[in-house]
């Protein structure tokens, strides 16, 4: 039995370091260039392997470089990838620009991650699993993997969900993730996201998730820390005090944190603190992965109740 299985684009991150992110009519410089695999439910279960939970993941990729890339990275983090399909076509790829003070703006060719259909799934596989964790496909060009993953919500009512939107998915808005919003378990967007989709400020956009279905809202505040909330408990939780190199993959880290918590019978300010400790771990080095933790650094980290502020 899986602990947790990702649904959600694959891509290969090409990030592109530059001296800062030029606003229309300026130029800047790129100071270097690195790739690395990437993908918002990829990065959160590498994250989550890394940790020692039982992975596996729903995707696609295509027949070039870039996804023998994608494929051989999941296998060498011990991913389970017999449901990632490899077809004709481009991989994905997220063109990514990192600024000399770690803040990132990112362009992403989807290439065939939208085109996942129920053909490509077994449900059987999925039914095995305790959390099916889903994160956004672009969208633009075809629907389709994203009514795939509405389907397989539906098929799978013994799986728990949780749901990281992306601001992409948010701007779906209320009625069109409704479906998936009633079945999760948890729910993980930004500040930015959860105001966009609800069109409140992140606390109130929480009541109305919990209202819409959800059990827990966990909001990723950035340097500020989270949010979390099941309706009954609230905490906001400090992020960890490091030295930010790049924080690209930030959010999906703290998710996997929050994820590990949560398949350990954590509360869930445990949970939250899991997850900033995650965060803070990636953002110290570059890239999306690099810096995700093992098992063994999460000794000590502590959840004790004279930690919390309100």
């Amino acid at each position: 039995m899986l602990d947790v299985i990702g649904f959600g684009a694959l891509n290969l991150d090409k990030i592109i370091y530059v001296d800062k992110i030029p606003k229309p009519d300026e130029e800047g410089y790129v100071r270097s260039i690195s790739y690395c695999p990437g993908g918002s439910a990829a990065n959160t279960i590498v994250g989550l392997a890394r940790l020692g939970l039982k992975t596996g993941y729903i995707g696609k990729v295509g027949d070039d470089e870039e996804g023998k890339i994608l494929l051989e990275d999941l296998r060498n983090e011990k991913v389970d990838i017999s449901l990632v399909k490899k077809c004709s076509g481009r991989s994905g790829v997220a063109y990514i620009f990192v600024d000399a003070k770690g803040i990132r703006t990112s362009i992403v060719d989807p290439g065939v991650n939208d085109t996942i259909g129920i053909e490509d799934i077994d449900f059987d596989y999925v039914k095995k699993s305790k959390f099916l964790h889903l994160t956004s496909f672009i969208s633009k060009l075809s629907n389709k993997s994203f009514l795939t993953q509405k389907k397989i919500v539906e098929e799978v009512p013994n799986v728990e969900i949780s749901f990281d939107p992306g601001q992409l998915y948010a701007e779906k808005g209320m009625e069109e993730l409704g479906s998936i919003i009633k079945r999760s378990k948890v729910i993980l967007p930004s500040k930015k996201e959860i105001e966009l989709l609800t069109g409140c400020e992140y606390k109130a956009g929480s009541k109305i998730l919990l209202e819409k279905g959800a059990e827990i809202v966990a909001v990723k505040l950035g340097e500020k820390g989270c949010y979390v909330t099941d309706g009954k408990e609230e905490y906001h939780i400090p992020a960890e005090n490091v030295e930010v190199v790049d924080t690209t993959g930030a959010g999906d880290a703290f998710c996997a944190g929050f994820l590990y918590g949560l398949v350990k019978n954590k509360d869930i300010y445990e949970c939250g603190k899991l997850g900033n400790f995650v965060a803070s771990k990636c953002i110290t080095k570059s890239g999306a992965r690099e810096g995700l933790p093992r098992l063994s650094d999460l000794r000590g980290i502590k959840t004790f109740s004279s930690d919390i502020q309100p």
